[in-house]
């Protein structure tokens, strides 16, 4: 992994290291969220957190890189959980559909650090909001990769992927983005569903069409 996507630590056992973080990111996400990232201090997270500052800057050298590790999370969240979600899935639009749905639940469950996403990456280092720009790319392949294979198998038109995936990240985003909206008239179940019938069904072809959800 190259250096600018690594976090230092003072501390040294990993354990301690990946349990402190936990909690010192989870106050940091709720602030940067309410306040933005430029009126948060370190002082105020530690104070969040309840811990002192000195303790934070045993796992986090700057706030840059509790921004950074937040938005990772959320990434690599992603790239964790989608492929373990379509194990032992074969048909190419069960699997596209669960990817969709994992997705829109990692969502769920992140929405502070997604939306996050929107406002602070520009905040990062340079060569870090690189890194989370890649991060980004590969998840979009995951998605990509089972809607190719829809189209492959005939069980979907021929469209540009690369287009298509970016509405269903764009669908996922905006449960986080306007829940306040969302929430009072669907469930996230519901929600994921009616977007499948936008996002999916249109694009099925009369083979597409005659596979039992």
């Amino acid at each position: 992994m190259s250096s600018h996507a690594t976090v230092q630590a003072q501390v040294s056992d990993p354990r301690l290291v990946e349990a402190r973080r936990g909690e010192i990111v989870r106050a940091a996400v709720k602030l940067f969220s309410e306040q933005g990232y430029y009126s948060t201090t370190i002082q105020s997270i530690a104070r969040e957190a309840g811990i002192s500052v000195g303790l934070v800057y045993q796992y986090f050298r700057e706030k840059d890189d509790l921004l950074f590790l937040s938005l990772k999370n959320v990434l690599e969240t992603y790239e964790r959980e989608i492929p373990q979600s379509l194990e032992g899935i074969a048909h190419p639009l069960e699997r596209l559909r669960i990817a969709i749905r994992t997705y829109c639940r990692v969502v769920d469950r992140l929405r502070e650090a997604t939306v996050l996403t929107y406002r602070s990456t520009k905040s990062l280092r340079p060569e870090r909001r690189r890194y989370i720009m890649e991060g980004e790319t590969r998840t979009n392949r995951l998605l990509e990769g089972c809607l190719r294979e829809c189209v492959r198998q005939g069980f979907m038109h021929r469209v540009n992927g690369s287009l298509l995936v970016y509405q269903y990240v764009h669908f996922a985003h905006a449960w986080a983005l306007k829940n306040w909206a969302f929430r009072r008239r669907y469930s996230l179940e519901e929600y994921v569903r009616e977007g499948l019938k936008l996002l999916v069904d249109p694009f099925l072809t009369a083979k597409g069409r005659r596979v039992r959800r």
